[in-house]
């Protein structure tokens, strides 16, 4: 069973503003992943665009809350929990999670952006915040794997301006960034089916459009410090205790898969206001 991350892992994320944990969650579990994503009929039905500005479009499912199901199972599960557990230094709850639906030839590109500059706008005070991208299909660069600008968490929260549909850094200043290599590297993250990248919500990422005849699903769970409740209400849970359950849960709640009681509350796409654009947030 893998563990929790090592206190090297841990000083990697801080020190690079990620850690990509190859094998996190192993064969089975990942195909439990993939079998109810890809005949989840709610997911695909759930699903909304966003205009990447590059004459594409992102196409993704949110929720709230983890529930009982096989989603609920991995955003819950002691080693993705305790992990970011010992990342922000205390308790967590779970913020959101996604998936991205990147589908051959049609899935859109995601701009550069930080996480925290769209929660920054719901009244998360501090960047004590950290998501775990889980792929689901091979990331490659010819799928539009995640890229990241390695220690751009340590520039602090950048300003967000509208491209698209979509809320993305300050060009200008990514630009700067770009031209200092030694400083802030740019990273393709070529990941395998049951990888977990974890990164900070103030790094840089983006990933270009899905060109190739491949898909790239993956799931994204997102957690806040207790501590950092928001201190008002948005289309983002604040504090919510988090049931913790066994990393085996995966495995057993992924044999009975769509129960009744597995009902997901979806995000609606007209409510999302972080992953269209600040210019639609209201003030």
């Amino acid at each position: 069973m893998t563990a929790i991350l090592s206190d090297e892992a841990i000083r990697t994320y801080h020190d690079k503003g990620y850690y990509l944990a190859r094998g996190f969650f192993d064969a089975e579990e990942i195909d439990l992943l993939r079998r109810s994503a890809k005949e989840d009929h709610d997911l695909d039905k759930h699903a909304f665009g966003r205009a990447d500005g590059e004459g594409g479009v992102v196409r993704l499912s949110l929720w709230n809350h983890p529930g009982e199901g096989i989603y609920g199972m991995f955003a819950r599960c002691e080693r993705m929990v305790r992990s970011c557990e010992k990342i922000l230094g205390g308790e967590v709850y779970h913020y959101h999670s996604k998936m991205i639906l990147k589908d051959p030839k049609v899935g859109g590109a995601w701009t550069w952006h930080q996480d925290y500059g769209y929660w920054y706008q719901n009244g998360v005070l501090l960047p004590w915040l950290v998501s775990v991208f889980i792929a689901v299909d091979p990331c490659t660069r010819e799928n539009g794997c995640l890229q990241v600008i390695e220690n751009s968490h340590h520039c602090g929260r950048i300003n967000h301006v509208l491209t698209g549909e979509q809320a993305g850094a300050d060009r200008e200043r990514v630009q700067e960034l770009l031209k200092r290599p030694q400083l802030f590297p740019h990273r393709y993250i070529e990941m395998e089916p049951g990888d977990a990248l974890f990164f900070h919500c103030n790094l840089l990422h983006r990933s270009d459009q899905n060109k190739s005849d491949q898909p790239r699903w993956a799931m994204i769970c997102c957690y806040n410090a207790a501590r950092n409740d928001p201190y008002k209400e948005s289309h983002h849970p604040r504090y919510t205790p988090l049931h913790v359950v066994p990393d085996a849960a995966i495995k057993q709640v992924g044999i009975r898969r769509f129960a009744p009681d597995d009902a997901v509350a979806w995000l609606d796409g007209n409510r999302d206001v972080s992953a269209r654009s600040l210019a639609e947030q209201p003030q």
